[in-house]
């Protein structure tokens, strides 16, 4: 019976290890959830460090003491022409399970998540390859243009409430389905997590700071210049919101996606008016970073007179709902400043590339005329 039982071990090692890679990075094997992970945070997008580099939102992983949050992190792709495809929960089997991300040379499906920065539930909008170079989408991605010299801009505009789920099906969650594009994405060559990502997960696994049942869902650190840089300086708070307006999840069509191998229109950078831009929009996320902590302190302050209350408490139910469609018309209204800031600053490049009107030359008066002879 012993060599029976090790004989069938052997037998399932060897299947395990004969799963295609593709299959694998689909689907982790072990993770089954029968709770749906926390709302996404908001937060500001770090600078993008050097030329190359690409932004891998946050998300929520799952260890032994629950939910914990990978904060989003610059990361150079595996090699050159590669873009990255975030992972997401999906409800299957009465389950949560987790479908792993992976590089590759197109975008697929990832949930229909609006992880923000380009990554609106559908294709990327964050910036796209061009040869061996990778250009940068400065409407949506936190770019120094004096550094990152490869930018354009295309402003997202959206009507619609962003939405911060972050798992597809189940109660609650997206309705997103794979298109056929994204379906012909995930047949291609796909690459894993490199080694920098996956060191950079580890690393939030062991930070308590990042459990959702310490953070509640509100990691002080939500994002991090480069990968397991989780200290204060350079770091990216939850506080203030993503810069773009996505387009709703429920017009998906694969035809909207950004070309990948023709620019889009863009203006010639220039250096002192970016940088104009750069300080502006810092002075409006750190204004909507103050105004979102007061809003979160007075709701804690409010939480903890209703601690002593039942869960099914009346009072205590209409005062969650209140804060909820607060901090929803906070996002809004964030988000239309976001907006309006990003409209006047095309305006401005737009009128600093038209040419100089010449200097009308004025017509001659009765003094200018020679003597009369």
């Amino acid at each position: 019976m012993r060599i029976a039982c090790w004989i069938c071990s052997l037998l399932l090692a060897v299947g395990l290890l004969a799963i295609p890679v593709q299959s694998q990075a689909q689907v982790a094997v072990g993770i089954s959830i029968r709770i749906g992970p926390p709302l996404l945070p908001v937060y500001v997008q770090p600078i993008c460090p050097e030329p190359g580099y690409i932004w891998v939102p946050g998300y929520w992983a799952y260890g032994p003491d629950g939910y914990f949050w990978v904060p989003g992190t610059w990361v150079e792709p595996p090699e050159v022409g590669l873009l990255w495809t975030p992972g997401y929960w999906g409800w299957e089997d009465d389950a949560y399970l987790w479908h792993a991300g992976y590089w590759g040379p197109e975008v697929g499906f990832y949930g229909g998540i609006n992880y923000g920065f380009g990554y609106t539930g559908v294709g990327f909008f964050g910036g796209y390859w061009r040869g061996d170079t990778y250009f940068y989408n400065r409407a949506v991605t936190n770019v120094n243009v004096i550094v990152v010299r490869n930018t354009y801009n295309t402003t997202l505009v959206n009507n619609t409430t962003t939405n911060r789920v972050g798992f597809n099906g189940g109660p609650g969650g997206t309705t997103a389905r794979p298109t056929s594009q994204e379906m012909a994405a995930e047949r291609q060559r796909h690459a894993g997590m490199t080694s920098e990502q996956t060191q950079h997960q580890q690393a939030a696994s062991s930070n308590r700071a990042l459990l959702a049942s310490v953070n509640h869902g509100r990691p002080d650190v939500a994002a991090s210049p480069r990968p397991g840089q989780f200290d204060a300086h350079g770091a990216a708070t939850k506080e203030t919101n993503r810069p773009e307006n996505s387009p709703a999840n429920a017009g998906r069509t694969a035809s909207v996606r950004p070309p990948s191998s023709q620019p889009p229109n863009s203006t010639p950078v220039n250096p002192a008016l970016e940088q104009k831009h750069q300080r502006e929009q810092d002075k409006l996320r750190q204004q909507q970073a103050q105004e979102r902590q007061r809003t979160e302190q007075k709701h804690q302050q409010e939480q903890q007179k209703l601690q002593q209350r039942s869960a099914n408490d009346p009072k205590r139910q209409d005062t969650e709902r209140k804060q909820q469609q607060q901090l929803q018309q906070l996002e809004r209204k964030q988000e239309q400043q976001q907006q309006k800031l990003q409209e006047k600053q095309q305006q401005e490049r737009q009128r600093q590339q038209k040419p100089e009107k010449p200097p009308s030359q004025s017509k001659p008066t009765h003094n200018d005329k020679p003597p009369s002879q």
